[in-house]
């Protein structure tokens, strides 16, 4: 554009701070955001901060990322937030995780999502006590967290699952199959991420429980009602666990299919041991 004279607006810098977020160009996206203003005269909009907020989070940058909202000359929205609060879930920042999730319950004091990955956070960290205290401020408030469930289509058939399902007529087959593919992928150097059990319970029973999450049941019941090398597509509800996520990475390269999942964040398009998404959603 620079070269044929011709002068970005807003959407030109949107794509641009989308291309830098999803390579995770840091240093660029903050020239280029810096640059907007300053040589452009285009006002950054949520679009643009949203965008640096993410990258920010992917990068790592969670208190860099904190200090950019505060600053915003908009107010920023409980989106901007959430993607910061998914942020320190990953990377487990539990005093960050805990001011941001202030501010989302000031904003949305009644979406379960908000209470779900501070929990998550609490959890990862052994805060047991902390868990139930949101719990119990969930239950005073009369929030109520949204039941997980996959769904996966077979024959122009929908087949639904929750987790520790045992509603299915082909049960004892897909939990089959789930037993078959949890020992290949321990085999494989699969280790289950059982942070993502938000119960104070035993290391076995938490394996146990990662095991027969919707996702892994949907997917175990794909391999056994479909064609070898057909790819598997799940739909979820929810965003997709951690545990399902990496599981989901080692059941292709076991089985030799894709998986493709859509879950309520973004497509994860699961080949070879990777995911489209570079294990940031």
């Amino acid at each position: 554009m620079q070269e044929e004279d011709m002068k970005p607006n807003y959407i030109t810098f949107v794509g641009v701070l989308s291309a830098c977020n999803h390579v995770g160009l840091v240093e660029e996206a903050r020239y280029y955001f810096d640059s907007m203003s300053a040589d452009y005269n285009v006002i950054p909009r949520m679009e643009h901060y949203a965008c640096m907020v993410d990258l920010l989070g992917r990068s790592g940058h969670l208190d860099e990322a904190e200090d950019f909202i505060n600053k915003m000359s908009l107010n920023p929205g409980a989106l901007v937030w959430q993607t910061l609060l998914g942020a320190c879930r990953i990377y487990g920042n539990m005093e960050v995780g805990r001011r941001v999730a202030e501010c989302l319950l000031e904003l949305e004091p009644q979406d379960s999502g908000t209470y779900v990955l501070l929990s998550n956070i609490y959890a990862a960290a052994g805060r047991w006590a902390d868990v139930a205290k949101v719990r119990k401020l969930m239950k005073e408030r009369g929030v109520k967290k949204e039941p997980g469930h996959s769904w996966i289509e077979v024959k122009n058939h929908v087949h639904v699952f929750v987790a520790e399902d045992k509603s299915h007529p082909q049960t004892e087959d897909i939990y089959a199959m789930v037993e078959r593919l949890s020992g290949q992928m321990k085999a494989a150097g699969y280790v289950p991420d059982t942070n993502f059990v938000l119960h104070d319970v035993e290391q076995e029973q938490k394996e146990h429980s990662l095991f027969h999450h919707s996702e892994k049941l949907a997917i175990a019941f794909g391999l056994i009602s479909t064609h070898p090398g057909t790819p598997i597509r799940i739909f979820k509800n929810l965003r997709v666990c951690g545990d399902c996520h990496t599981a989901s990475k080692f059941i292709t390269q076991i089985v030799g299919r894709e998986i493709i999942v859509r879950d309520a964040n973004r497509f994860h398009h699961f080949k070879d041991g990777l995911c489209t998404c570079g294990d940031y959603w």
